[in-house]
């Protein structure tokens, strides 16, 4: 079926904003907001290509992606949090290193396409038993091992947000660090394990896009993903479960517009581009009008935290 098709390819089409959209989440659920997290995911898109290409390993290449966005999210966490450094000016200024960066790098890289090895590892294959779902398992059970990955990561961490100490305390952090404080709670330390594995995440979401979803390189391949992210993290109300149906749905936004030229149904391509935004508008019409507290921004986003203010 046609229907089945399309919401397939919007699962693949909306993998690297989830993993961007779950890596803002942990950022901003500790009270600090990255908007380089376009610069993120080039960082790790450049870094899994690279070292995807010269290894022919695709764990490498993951762990390599991983790892050039936790870079990225320490040089973040070091200038917000331990320079108290404006937040928004930051993560712009991550945004052009990043960009920067993987264009620098990514010269040597045009026109290549990631090894056999690699490329087979990210191949489709089905789940037993989930597969003979219907409808959801041809659309959920049959893709990569890179998309089963971001359903773990994402239901992982839902359950750490919600369910154990440790993602309570990440949480007081980010609604009110001074009181997070004199509980006994390392503001810091908090601040840059979430930021780094924000960054992590980021780096993994621009690897699928080089590694999986191309799969070759091209100068900025996230094509403005990341930026989606940001506003997904907002569509999702900082949920990492809402994060998944958010990021399925946007990558379904993404993909619609070539798909109707299929059917004869002109559509310009900046019309559909449009889409993410204007629904993250409503979603915070509708989070105004609701005023729910579940559903708003942790109350020390955006702002560094003092001790001495305390």
């Amino acid at each position: 079926m046609a229907i089945i098709v399309f919401l397939n390819a919007a699962v693949q089409a909306g993998t690297p904003l989830l993993f961007a959209t779950l890596g803002e989440i942990m950022t901003e659920k500790v009270g600090n907001l990255n908007l380089g997290v376009e610069g993120l995911m080039l960082m790790g898109a450049v870094a899994g290509f690279e070292i995807g290409l010269m290894t022919s390993n695709a764990y490498m290449a993951m762990f390599g992606a991983a790892l050039a966005g936790a870079f990225g999210g320490l040089i973040f966490a070091f200038l917000t949090v331990s320079l108290k450094a404006n937040q928004v000016v930051t993560g712009l200024s991550l945004t052009i290193l990043g960009t920067g960066l993987s264009g620098f790098e990514g010269q040597s890289l045009m026109g290549k396409v990631v090894p056999a090895n690699v490329g087979n590892f990210f191949r489709s294959f089905e789940i037993p038993l989930l597969k003979d779902i219907p409808v959801l398992g041809q659309i959920l059970f049959n893709q990569n091992i890179f998309i089963y990955f971001g359903y773990f990561m994402a239901v992982f961490l839902g359950i750490y947000m919600y369910k154990t100490r440790w993602g309570l305390n990440m949480r007081m952090v980010g609604e009110n660090p001074s009181a997070a404080d004199a509980s006994g709670i390392n503001i810091n330390l908090y601040k840059y394990a979430h930021i780094l594995l924000g960054g992590a995440l980021c780096g993994l979401g621009g690897a699928y896009l080089s590694l999986v979803y191309v799969p070759a390189w091209q100068e900025n391949v996230t094509a403005g993903r990341g930026w989606i992210a940001v506003a997904l993290v907002i569509f999702s109300t900082w949920n990492p479960n809402k994060a998944i149906l958010g990021a399925y749905f946007f990558g379904g936004l993404d993909i619609i517009g070539f798909r109707l030229q299929k059917f004869d149904i002109s559509i310009s391509q900046y019309i559909v581009d449009m889409f993410p935004y204007l629904a993250t508008i409503i979603v915070l019409i509708m989070i105004s009008m609701r005023k729910s507290r579940e559903n708003m921004p942790p109350e020390g986003l955006g702002t560094p935290y003092f001790r001495e203010e305390r």
